[in-house]
């Protein structure tokens, strides 16, 4: 599927968020977050996003820093290889992912929903 030129995974699989292919640049995906949470956690969708709760909480970015090193973590990925697109004072947020495909990373969230 094409949007704005750009391709879609296509959602073949309801247990992860939608990614999109950026070509050379990796890959991108949303993650809706719950700052002010008991535990850091990552797991379940809502909206097409991938749910993602930490305990920091939504203070001067603290929260986002949070978010990456915690997607890192789970992703088992560097933390330079996730950067925040979108989103910086929202809830969803666009997390882009370099150095892999959206077929990698679709492999390392359905993993992470196990």
């Amino acid at each position: 599927m094409t949007i704005k030129g750009r391709d879609m995974q296509r959602q073949d699989d309801s247990r992860v968020p939608v990614i999109e292919d950026r070509g050379a640049r990796g890959c991108c995906f949303q993650v809706k977050v719950t700052p002010g949470a008991r535990r850091n956690h990552v797991g379940g969708l809502q909206a097409g996003a991938l749910k993602v709760s930490v305990t920091q909480v939504a203070e001067r970015g603290k929260a986002n820093q949070y978010v990456l090193a915690l997607l890192a973590d789970s992703l088992q990925l560097k933390k330079n290889q996730l950067e925040l697109i979108s989103g910086e004072t929202a809830r969803v947020k666009k997390i882009a992912c370099a150095g892999l495909s959206a077929e990698e990373l679709r492999l390392k969230l359905l993993g992470l929903m196990e």
